[in-house]
Parts: C-alpha cells; sequence; structure tokens
C-alpha cells in the first residue's frame, strides 16, 4: 500500500488527532452521555485505519508496532478484571466507589445530567479499561489485516495463483 499524496496525508495527520481525542473524550464521559469504552475504542482504533491508508503500510509499520498494542489489550482486560474483584466481599463488580467521594465517588445530585465525570465509581474505570482493551485489539486487527495482504501480494507476484483466477 503506496502513501497517498501530500495534501491527503497532511489533513489525515491534522484530522488523526482529532479522532484520538473523541476517542477519549467517549470512553471517559461514556456513564453520562451515549458511548462508552467500547465505542471510544473503536474511534481511536479507526485512527490507525486512517494513518494506514493516508501514509501507507512501511510508515504504520515503522510507529505501530503490534507488542505495544498487545500490551494494552492485555493491561485493559486485567484491569476490567480487577475492577469486577475489587468489591467481591459483596458481589463480583460491586460499584464499591460510588459515593465514596475521591476520585470516582462523587454523589450523583438529584435532576437532569449534571456532567459530573467522578460520579460513576467502578463504572468509569471498566469504561477506561474497556477502552483501552478495544484501542488494542481492533488496532491489532488492522495491523495483521495489514500484514496479510501484503503476504498475499507477494506471493501473487511470485507466481502462484489464488481461487479467484
Amino acid at each position: 500500500m503506496n502513501p497517498l499524496s501530500v495534501v491527503v496525508r497532511t489533513i489525515c495527520d491534522v484530522f488523526a488527532w482529532f479522532m484520538g481525542i473523541f476517542g477519549v473524550y467517549i470512553i471517559i464521559h461514556g456513564h453520562l452521555t451515549p458511548g462508552g469504552g467500547f465505542q471510544g475504542g473503536a474511534v481511536v482504533a479507526t485512527m490507525i485505519a486512517f494513518l494506514l491508508v493516508s501514509h501507507g503500510g512501511k510508515k504504520l509499520l515503522a510507529f505501530a508496532r503490534p507488542g505495544f498494542y498487545s500490551a494494552l489489550e492485555t493491561t485493559g482486560l486485567l484491569l476490567f478484571i480487577c475492577a469486577g474483584f475489587f468489591g467481591i466481599t459483596t458481589t463480583l463488580f460491586y460499584n464499591f466507589l460510588a459515593g465514596q467521594g475521591g476520585l470516582f465517588g462523587s454523589a450523583v445530585p438529584i435532576g437532569p445530567n449534571s456532567g459530573i465525570i467522578n460520579s460513576a465509581g467502578t463504572i468509569s474505570l471498566m469504561n477506561m479499561a474497556v477502552g483501552l482493551e478495544v484501542i488494542g485489539g481492533l488496532s491489532l486487527i488492522i495491523i495483521y489485516m495489514f500484514k496479510g495482504i501484503r503476504l498475499f501480494e507477494n506471493a501473487e507476484g511470485s507466481g502462484e495463483t489464488g481461487h479467484d483466477r
């Protein structure tokens, strides 16, 4: 996959930052608005596909290492499991931080959504964990699909024929 023109690459570089920031916004505000960890993680992972199309595979594979995304996916999964077991004295996935004060435990005011980010307790932690896991998983899928396309193109050039011919 060859890179596109300079104009397209420059515009994609600018919009990729917006996609990343918007995805993180969706992850963090998942308990207040429609969205959450999965949706925000999908938006951030789409940024990888966006950069793959605009810059080409060689440049993307130079900075997008599969080991990093695998570690990101593992970290998100372990954080989600740990957050589920933190309240195990009461029940699995018990929201023990809700109403406790501090970073994630502000009391929820009565009435319409006031937009207080730290009012969800462990739900915020779980949204962040799911976001990390989806970013890592979907980015790995994109990277390995691209590597598979490259292997198919290389094999096709060596005289082998596929089923479509």
